[in-house]
């Protein structure tokens, strides 16, 4: 950077200096405003602050117009898709682009910007009530949901909470109804398309018979959905299903019988080559990663006012993380053949270090917690027959996932990583949470600059990630379509006393 002998930077140094920071402080408030300010409140200040501009004279009247310009064109940019979740917000920001394309003094020195945020209103669906709403969209499956192959196969899209997918609701008995619903759906209104299912007559509210909602686990552990309760879709477990039925009936519900069955034979894991699996675990997790908006970290950690449904892509990869872990450690135990397991065990550690050539940390974290799980560890036998040169390589990868000292070894890996990476994101939303729980937002009535800061530079590095795309050299051949299909729709046991049951029967005895 140029300097003068004075010490200072030059002119049009300071100037691109000023206009880093001023687009780094717009960056923050729009990242995190909702920390302090619910979405619609702030846009109507942003409102209220334009129109009073236009009462006053000289260059301050011009210089407040063009910051709430600046600041509307920033928050669209960034929002884009997340708008048509806001209920209030589509109204007031349609007033405020009237407004504004109105004023003639902007649209003469600043058209450049005017003419980007008129594309912008016309590209971001706003939603606004008065208006007729949009025709209905294409139902969108879920992970499990209906394992067919057409829709794993498909490039996977951001979920928004106003999209409608199908969904399987138990009884008692284990039959069930199928209804389609909205992602955000409350469970009192999942309760009544069920209802409607099974043709129960209308019941007043509070009567003993009347339906409630409850998430079953592969374990049999039961969670009572409260009605007010939303998006409860994507926050259940690998094998957790929903159940309906009457309050009596609570007690005695019982999980699905497991999904996979420990049967002779290899299964597509040992028929495919870890290289093709480690590219289209890289490829799958990247589209994944890629749906989730960056203010689904925010409203993950701070519970912010939009709520749990714009988390909906950000809880899916985090299932997705907790299935890959799961299923390595179910294609371990359910290989009977000491020999064999050595062999899956050699292929998985294969399969975490390609992943980490792909820079897909968090497929390679997934893999090696898969081998880590207590009831694939404990098989000594089994890791005594692996080659010495890949129980030393897995002790590297050990060290690497190490959450000593703050994570410092994975920190030191990532930092020297170039665009495009896929991070181990729970790390983020542990790094997110430190920030929330160690200092306030509010300090004697004021906002905390420090922290809001803090917060938006740890979002910030998630779209330095993303900045790159990621290309792999994955194939469209049969045989690679169908690891693909493979990789996509994982079945896997995630009930940890099965699977110490089955780590029991193949070695008693180890240590």
């Amino acid at each position: 950077m140029p300097i003068h002998p004075g010490g200072l930077p030059n002119p049009s140094c300071r100037r691109m200096i000023k206009a880093m920071y001023s687009y780094i402080l717009l960056d923050d408030i729009v990242l995190t405003h909702s920390l302090f300010l619910p979405t619609e409140k702030f846009l109507q200040e942003l409102h209220q602050y334009f129109v009073q501009a236009g009462g006053m004279e000289g260059p301050e009247w011009l210089g407040r117009k063009q910051a709430c310009l600046a600041m509307l064109l920033h928050f669209l940019d960034t929002y884009q898709g997340l708008l048509q979740e806001e209920e209030g917000a589509g109204r007031i920001i349609k007033d405020l682009y009237l407004l504004i394309m109105k004023d003639e003094s902007l649209y003469q020195d600043l058209r450049e910007d005017t003419l980007r945020l008129h594309q912008l209103v016309e590209t971001v669906e706003l939603k606004i009530p008065e208006e007729s709403q949009p025709p209905s969209k294409q139902v969108k499956p879920l992970f499990r949901h209906f394992r067919r192959i057409d829709s794993c196969l498909q490039t996977r899209v951001a979920f928004r909470g106003s999209d409608e997918i199908f969904c399987r609701v138990y009884m008692p008995d284990h039959s069930y109804v199928t209804i389609r619903s909205r992602l955000s759906a409350s469970v009192q209104d999942i309760l009544g398309s069920v209802t409607e299912k099974l043709q129960y007559s209308e019941e007043p509210a509070g009567r003993e018979d009347s339906l409630i909602l409850v998430a079953v686990a592969s374990s049999g552990e039961k969670v009572l959905l409260q009605p007010t309760e939303d998006c409860v879709f994507t926050t259940l477990g690998i094998n957790s299903h929903l159940f309906a039925c009457t309050r009596d009936g609570y007690e005695a519900l019982v999980p699905l019988p497991e999904e996979i069955q420990v049967s002779p034979g290899d299964t597509e894991i040992h028929r495919v080559e870890p290289e093709d699996v480690a590219n289209h675990l890289s490829a799958f997790h990247w589209e994944l990663f890629r749906c989730v908006h960056e203010l689904e970290f925010v409203d993950y950690v701070f519970h912010g006012e939009r709520g749990r449904r714009e988390t909906a892509n950000l809880e899916l990869l985090l299932q997705r993380c907790s299935e890959v872990t799961h299923w390595v450690a179910t294609e371990v135990l359910l290989c009977e053949s000491a020999g064999k397991r050595a062999q899956l065990l050699k292929k998985f550690i294969k399969i975490a270090a390609i992943c980490k050539q792909n820079q897909d940390l968090l497929s390679f974290y997934a893999v090696v917690m898969g081998l880590d799980n207590a009831a694939v560890s404990r098989l000594r036998l089994t890791w005594e027959k692996l080659p010495g040169k890949f129980k030393n390589l897995y002790r590297k990868f050990e060290n690497l996932t190490d959450p000593c000292r703050n994570h410092k070894s994975y920190r030191e890996v990532i930092s020297k990583m170039k665009p495009p990476v896929i991070p181990f994101v729970p790390l983020i939303l542990k790094d997110l949470t430190f920030l929330h729980e160690g200092s306030k937002t509010l300090v004697d009535g004021l906002v905390n600059i420090e922290k809001l800061h803090s917060v938006a530079e740890k979002v910030r590095t998630i779209r330095k990630y993303r900045s790159q795309p990621l290309c792999l050299d994955v194939e469209a051949s049969p045989h690679h379509l169908q690891t693909k299909a493979y990789v996509r729709q994982f079945q896997v046991i995630d009930n940890q006393n099965l699977l110490f049951e089955l780590s029991y029967k193949l070695e008693a005895n180890s240590q």
